[in-house]
């Protein structure tokens, strides 16, 4: 275990301070002015994440001061195992929070509803719904999100009532945002696993001219249908684990996934079944060799599920027993679920097409039958016919990038909140991806992105940056090894760009971007410009945590920016 301490005298001046209320500012502010930064909410039930350590409010865009009819007396929560002791106004029986409503009623306390009103209003008593909106828009989530579905309606309904159309006031506007105030707070505090969201897309959209000024590759001509598409098209989609969405490109064109499904149905497979008994039939090493080859390992297993005669066994697990007309709507099921109910469609003139130049794996398939590759009582046939049908199901980048933040979220729709898939089976499908999932290109990507990944002949890549995001590039022209010429190039100025590869991380490594960080590169642990006794409430819910203060000053704005360092003392 690790003992961590801070010097008697700091501690001491700390827990001090704890036990006094903060000062009374000026009356007509609800804020303390900018050198009194470390204002605190009441002692409301909330979120932990909602109520950061550092004990600040909505800081996604400047705070304005708003007129309050009474002087304000601030006091502290406690925070994450902090050892705040109550004041004399927080009963023991639990009665304080009858008493905070009180004060909140009141207007001395402000309500969550209320900062979030002050950040976007900016001093103004009414907020136009545009301007709220476009606010909303740049922390990276949608209005059309399913988790804010109940605050649209309402802000739509009490819109209609109000005698413009466009504004609302205070009351009006908390009475729209109070049904999702818990992740609309999270979103202006810049809780979000990108916090600085306009800054990152904006890179993204950099990296996407870059790569859009390609020309190479050739449009697979072998299943006739998908020779059909533009070689221009190019699009990229990406959605993090909270929702964050961006889109660049021809996002809304639909495309068939091809091989991109194969990583899908192997985690449906072992998440209906388990891992040994789909790998009892299936194995788990890269083939070395292309990915429509009549070559079984030594064991007479198809080598991986990323590859045709590995993704044909495993079609043949999926929902046993069953007729393919309920097989394919139980993995339509699945697939729309992990994109949050998003496009999914089906193309039929495409699987008419796969078959009838299906030949290659028409004889995989028998091979494997001769093979005895498949659970016993297999009509080979009739699970050809079902692989050809998965092949040809439709998406578009966005709700694709759905389904890969599915899996960057451990198995948990993000904008949806349902969990899809078991941690096994993301865990499992993000391994093979890693190692087999870009075909003879697998080992050089895994070196120089270092990211589970999918392609398919239809120009997409199915990326995935795990605890972070999915992104999903489509663009027709493939390289002579099957991938998207675009979305390889996007793929690897992604990775030189920002710390994704899965060994960036390692210390003492050279810096790259962070969008994990606010700031984007800042590694050590930095408050912003403060006084000495906001200071002090800040180190002092941290006293647990903190071996030694060692600030390092300098002037920025007449103001001063202090770093600390937390040291281990001993094991």
């Amino acid at each position: 275990m690790l003992h961590f301490r801070v010097s008697t005298i700091l501690k001491e001046s700390f827990e001090a301070t704890l036990k006094r209320p903060f000062p009374i500012f000026n009356q007509r502010s609800w804020l303390p002015t900018r050198r009194r930064r470390c204002c605190c909410f009441s002692t409301v039930s909330c979120d932990a994440r909602l109520v950061s350590s550092r004990l600040n409010v909505l800081h996604a865009a400047p705070l304005r001061t708003a007129p309050c009819a009474a002087p304000v007396r601030l006091y502290c929560v406690k925070t994450e195992g902090a050892p705040v002791e109550p004041d004399d106004h927080v009963k023991k029986d639990g009665s304080g929070s009858e008493e905070n409503e009180k004060r909140r009623n009141a207007g001395i306390l402000p309500s969550l509803e209320d900062l979030l009103f002050y950040t976007v209003a900016e001093g103004q008593e009414k907020i136009p719904a545009h301007k709220f909106l476009t606010a909303l828009k740049a922390t990276g989530l949608r209005t059309g999100d399913p988790r804010l579905k109940e605050c649209m309606d309402t802000l739509k309904e009490t819109l209609k009532k109000t005698t413009d159309g466009v504004t609302l006031d205070r009351h009006l506007f908390k009475k729209c945002v109070q049904s999702n105030i818990v992740l609309l707070t999270q979103a202006f505090r810049k809780k979000f696993v990108i916090p600085d969201f306009q800054s990152f897309t904006s890179h993204i959209d950099e990296l996407y001219e870059n790569a859009k000024k390609l020309t190479g590759g050739q449009v697979a001509d072998y299943i006739p249908q998908l020779a059909k598409f533009s070689p221009d098209l190019w699009a990229v989609s990406l959605c993090t684990v909270d929702g964050q969405r961006h889109t660049v490109g021809d996002t809304k064109v639909p495309f068939c996934l091809q091989s991109c499904v194969k990583p899908l149905k192997y985690a449906v497979a072992v998440n209906d079944h388990s891992t040994q008994y789909v790998h009892s039939f299936i194995g788990k090493e890269p083939s070395g060799l292309r990915f429509n080859k009549l070559f079984l390992n030594e064991d007479d297993k198809p080598h991986n599920p990323m590859v045709n005669a590995g993704a044909i066994v495993c079609t043949s697990l999926l929902k046993q027993g069953v007729s393919n007309a309920e097989k394919f709507d139980y993995v339509m099921n699945f697939l729309k679920k992990m994109a949050g109910n998003e496009y999914v469609g089906f193309s039929n003139a495409t699987f008419q097409s796969e078959r009838e130049s299906g030949d290659r794996n028409f004889a995989i398939g028998y091979y494997l039958k001769e093979k005895k590759c498949f659970p016993e009582g297999t009509d080979m046939t009739s699970v050809l016919d079902l692989y050809f049908q998965l092949c040809s199901i439709e998406v578009t980048c966005e709700s694709a990038s759905v389904m890969a933040a599915t899996l960057a979220n451990g198995g948990i729709c993000p904008i949806t909140g349902e969990r899809v898939l078991t941690p096994e089976a993301v865990r499992n499908t993000l391994s093979l991806m890693h190692s087999c999932g870009m075909y003879d290109f697998s080992g050089q990507f895994a070196f120089h992105v270092g990211l589970p990944a999918k392609s398919g002949v239809a120009g997409g890549i199915l990326l995935v940056v795990p605890n972070v995001m999915g992104i999903v590039c489509w663009s027709p022209p493939l390289d002579k090894l099957g991938n998207s010429v675009r979305g390889i190039q996007f793929c690897t100025d992604l990775v030189e760009l920002f710390n994704f590869h899965n060994y960036d991380n390692l210390r003492h490594f050279a810096k790259k971007h962070d969008p994990r960080r606010e700031g984007g590169d800042q590694r050590q642990h930095t408050f912003g410009p403060m006084d000495y006794e906001s200071l002090q409430q800040e180190l002092a819910l941290k006293a647990p945590l903190w071996k030694k203060v060692s600030p390092t000053e300098s002037n920025q704005d007449s103001s001063t920016t202090v770093v600390y360092r937390m040291d281990k003392v001993g094991e």
